[in-house]
């Protein structure tokens, strides 16, 4: 009875990792410099980051929502922002999915909240809650995320086209992107500081 037990007592943890584990992954964790050549140089959108191929998860799901629902769960956005010119100018990054198959006008895309200093910021968003959610076929999953750094004006606000642009660049951030299966919470062991 005692080693039934301490069996328990040694598996739980290790049970409580595995589920954990399998009900959250980070979908990518990408730290860089951003410059204004760099924002009018990227293709085959200005202003864009790319995250593809090996720094992307290489072990996302092909299927969202089967058998595990990442698409009605939630995603933890994290960003360090390690450097950002003085002025204080609010700047956030759009955060894009990028799906294998899409509908209506193609992808979706949630962003970071708003910072005007250097700090880390950190949110959780509904996977059902953000701009054009509903035109990923989350069914097939995704094949990249498409950063954008913004102003605080909307959706066209790229930092880019400002004439005031180097109140934006350059900097350097850490964004990391945790998605959560529906039903669970976020758990930060799987961000490696």
């Amino acid at each position: 009875m005692k080693k039934c037990i301490l069996g328990i007592i040694f598996l739980y943890p290790m049970l409580f990792w595995a589920q954990s584990y399998q009900n959250q992954f980070v979908l990518f964790d990408v730290e860089f410099t951003y410059t204004k050549n760099d924002a009018d140089t990227s293709t085959p959108s200005k202003s864009h980051y790319y995250v593809t191929g090996d720094k992307l998860n290489p072990n996302i799901p092909e299927d969202w929502t089967y058998p595990v629902d990442f698409r009605n769960g939630t995603v933890h956005i994290r960003i360090e922002v390690q450097e950002k010119p003085l002025g204080g100018e609010p700047t956030k990054w759009t955060l894009c999915y990028i799906p294998n198959h899409g509908q209506g006008n193609g992808y979706g895309c949630t962003s970071t909240d708003l910072y005007s200093e250097e700090g880390i910021y950190e949110k959780d968003v509904p996977m059902t809650e953000f701009w054009e959610n509903e035109s990923i076929i989350w069914s097939e999953g995704i094949k990249q995320m498409d950063l954008v750094i913004k102003d605080d004006s909307g959706g066209q606000g790229h930092a880019h086209k400002r004439s005031d642009f180097e109140k934006f660049f350059p900097t350097k951030v850490r964004i990391t992107m945790v998605q959560v299966a529906k039903g669970t919470t976020y758990d930060p062991s799987l961000f490696v500081k």
